[in-house]
């Protein structure tokens, strides 16, 4: 009957929803030049907590750095900066303060530290801090008022959060290779040869692959309108390919047709006016579908994520965080879908937390005071978002210890061997490894623009030695 309710939602006509269309990754990986065509340097905004609790008294520590071209600190930046903020919030504390006013300051040591006070209404917070010849820095911050939990997810023994994973991860998001070669990219390892880059990343070390699932990509206003790269039958075919060459599959399911993170979280279209049980419904039924599906072709995944990067919650405006108990209840469905049809598989949730502890334990806390279970934390890490390396060794430890659950790195692309030496070694062993961010051909992609494998994949051999990678 489940599964006949899930083919009726699938066949309902879509109802496009309305956002502004994605800039092309041409323009979120691309420069910005000043004179000569040179980059500016850049304003990073790092808030250590993303969710304030609207009440008036909560605050949020914010730092303030310069990064050059190569996304490196500069330590000694003087640089004057203003500020802008949108919506119910305002600065309490800042050091390098212009003397009266409240939106100017300086850096002095190459950082600038304040705190921000949530006020008392619900919404978002846009921060922008600018300055001269800098390239803008912005962050956003939610501000909810979740109230008690309530929705008690699960009454009976967990479902999850008790798989003993052995495995050390070494792995790497390939998501976009079917877009790279359906225009005709190839591959060459470093001797020269052409190699299918599944092999390639084998060879170099590489054990697991994760693959992200959107519900309907070709949808006009999906990821991949009329392609539909990252679909289900894009998914079937690349975890065949992960699979015979050796490597596991972690399945990222982002419930939506089109990116979600952070700052967005878009309903799929065929679920846009759905009463929240039936909703609910269609997340479970939906994951034991795909799950099902990859299962009859021999390609069951060996970990699963409910969820892309959703320390704001997912699905919106159900799922969003200041709705902590439909949350909890979202993501419960989804978990639901897969141990419907391999009760065996660990689930992780997967926050982009990298160096902010504080907001890490805001979420996690909140979803097991809800009963979700869950068998590991996945965080991501990018220095101009998440902190410094530090600040990711402390939040890998801290969260390792005060949960118990198995951690990991579930996104990076800079600094390989620092955040693998992270991502190996947390207190306890559970630190279980790591997933590069599409190292095909985003950030410091391990390959050439011609397919050329480069100096970044030659670190991989050691990494994997070094943590027992098989």
């Amino acid at each position: 009957m489940l599964y006949k309710l899930y083919k009726i939602f699938c066949k309902r006509k879509l109802r496009l929803i309305t956002f502004a269309l994605l800039a092309g990754l041409s323009q979120v990986f691309g420069q910005a030049p000043g004179k000569g065509g040179t980059r500016l340097p850049e304003l990073v905004v790092t808030p250590y907590k993303n969710t304030l609790i609207a009440n008036g008294k909560d605050e949020a520590k914010v730092k303030i750095t310069v990064i050059n071209s190569e996304g490196k600190e500069i330590a000694n930046a003087s640089n004057a900066v203003q500020f802008k903020i949108e919506g119910d919030a305002r600065i309490v504390a800042l050091k390098g303060a212009v003397a009266g006013t409240a939106n100017h300051a300086k850096l002095q040591n190459g950082e600038l530290w304040f705190s921000l006070r949530a006020g008392r209404q619900k919404g978002i917070i846009k921060f922008d801090v600018s300055g001269e010849g800098l390239i803008t820095g912005s962050t956003e911050i939610h501000m909810v008022q979740p109230g008690q939990p309530h929705a008690v997810t699960a009454t009976t023994r967990p479902i999850a959060g008790n798989a003993i994973i052995t495995d050390r991860i070494l792995g790497a998001d390939i998501s976009f290779l079917p877009q790279l070669e359906a225009r005709g990219m190839k591959f060459y390892d470093a001797k020269g040869q052409q190699e299918d880059p599944v092999v390639i990343l084998k060879k170099q070390g590489f054990n697991y692959a994760r693959l992200r699932i959107f519900n309907n990509p070709a949808v006009a206003q999906g990821y991949s309108p009329q392609k539909g790269f990252c679909d289900l039958p894009h998914t079937r075919a690349m975890a065949k390919r992960i699979k015979a060459a050796g490597m596991k599959l972690l399945l990222d399911f982002h419930y939506s047709d089109t990116w979600a993170d952070p700052q967005k979280q878009f309903k799929p279209a065929a679920w846009v006016g759905l009463d929240f049980k039936t909703l609910t419904d269609s997340v479970r039924l939906y994951t034991a579908f795909v799950m099902q599906s990859l299962t009859d072709q021999g390609t069951v995944p060996d970990m699963v994520q409910v969820g892309n990067e959703i320390n704001h919650g997912m699905i919106w405006p159900e799922g969003a965080i200041n709705n902590l108990d439909s949350l909890a209840r979202l993501i419960y469905a989804g978990i639901e879908g897969v141990k419907a049809v391999n009760a065996a598989t660990p689930i992780m949730l997967h926050v982009a937390l990298g160096g902010q502890v504080d907001e890490a334990h805001f979420f996690i806390s909140n979803m097991l005071k809800r009963k979700v279970p869950f068998d590991v934390i996945g965080l991501s890490y990018y220095p101009k978002w998440h902190g410094t390396p530090g600040d990711l060794r402390h939040s890998v430890a801290n969260l390792a210890q005060t949960y118990q659950k198995y951690i990991m790195v579930a996104e990076y692309s800079e600094r390989k061997q620092e955040v693998n030496d992270i991502a190996f070694t947390a207190a306890g062993k559970k630190g279980i490894g790591s997933f590069i961010w599409e190292p095909l051909n985003t950030w410091e992609a391990v390959f050439d623009r011609d397919g050329k494998a480069n100096a970044h994949l030659q670190a991989y051999p050691g990494i994997a030695k070094k943590y027992n990678v098989n």
